[in-house]
């Protein structure tokens, strides 16, 4: 068993490399990476999922690569502005954290729950109280489109099979809580060989997950969850007791003071607040040194 939590206050080394990073963002679309689309089958054959593929440079990262299924949260993948739905088009945070981990060798999936089930915009805040709709819940529906993932990224000859990663953020984040619990409706028995190496839960609604799950909830792989102490859409309470109750799992706890919920979104609105520049920061380098660990040898 390794549980640990942490508690941030003082990151102002980052400061300066994320406004670095953020001004990089804001520079003309055309400079951006456009990801690949590609598609692949609901677990149940019912929909056609699509998926946003960001590839590593492959001189700078030669042959098969670790990679990682990216779940996004309640807004969808793309821009709320946006008047027509593709990969020009995607938000703001969708391109980040696809760039990010492009530009570190992993091959990044993001696969939309939403858009082929005709969501594409996603979901006001506040609606997370049992009136989305049924074929997008985040604990009943979407693990199965993150092993569908998982399985896309398996048929490809440029990815390393036993080092593909979960990463989801608010109702992707609580996604990725189910996928990665021992008992997950996604697979059956899973192991860190069967199903995700490991995982990155940021700021998700932990309370679905307990409800579903009950206060046992365990993951059959390491998991790393991150949330801000003034998040005004989730409970961070009840998510620092879920990992508290995983008393025989391998779950990492950080909690940011005075973050807000989505305080990795490049948008005015959560920039302005200094805690979550400084959460922004230590989750990016949190997540990188979390996945590396598993690329040694042996782990």
């Amino acid at each position: 068993m390794r549980q640990q939590w942490t508690m941030i206050s003082d990151m102002r080394p980052f400061y300066l490399s994320f406004l670095i990073l953020a001004t990089l963002l804001l520079m003309p679309a055309a400079a951006a990476q456009v990801p690949d689309t590609v598609s692949f089958d609901s677990a149940d054959s019912k929909v056609k999922l699509s998926g946003y593929l960001y590839l590593p440079d492959a001189k700078a990262w030669p042959g098969p690569r670790p990679a990682v299924v990216l779940l996004h949260g309640r807004s969808g993948v793309f821009s709320a502005a946006a008047k027509k739905v593709d990969a020009t088009t995607l938000a703001a945070r969708t391109t980040l954290w696809g760039k990010f981990w492009a530009e570190r060798g992993y091959i990044g999936l993001y696969v939309d729950t939403f858009g082929p089930r005709d969501y594409a915009k996603g979901f006001e805040a506040g609606t997370n109280n049992g009136s989305r709709p049924l074929e997008i819940n985040e604990i009943t529906v979407r693990p199965y489109d993150a092993y569908m993932g998982l399985k896309f990224l398996r048929t490809r000859s440029d990815v390393q099979k036993d080092r593909v990663f979960l990463q989801g953020w608010s109702n992707g984040g609580s996604a990725a809580l189910s996928t990665m619990a021992e008992r997950t409706i996604g697979l059956e028995k899973p192991t860190a060989d069967s199903g995700f190496r490991a995982a990155i839960a940021v700021y998700p609604a932990c309370t679905p997950v307990t409800k579903y799950y009950g206060s046992n909830y365990r993951t059959y792989a390491p998991l790393l969850l991150l949330i801000g102490t003034q998040d005004e859409e989730v409970s961070y309470p009840n998510c620092e007791k879920l990992a508290q109750d995983s008393r025989t799992g391998d779950v990492e706890f950080v909690r940011y003071p005075g973050a807000t919920h989505a305080y990795d979104t490049p948008i005015p609105k959560r920039t302005a607040v200094a805690a979550n520049v400084d959460a922004t920061a230590d989750t990016m380098r949190r997540a990188e040194a979390f996945f590396a660990k598993f690329l040694m040898p042996g782990k």
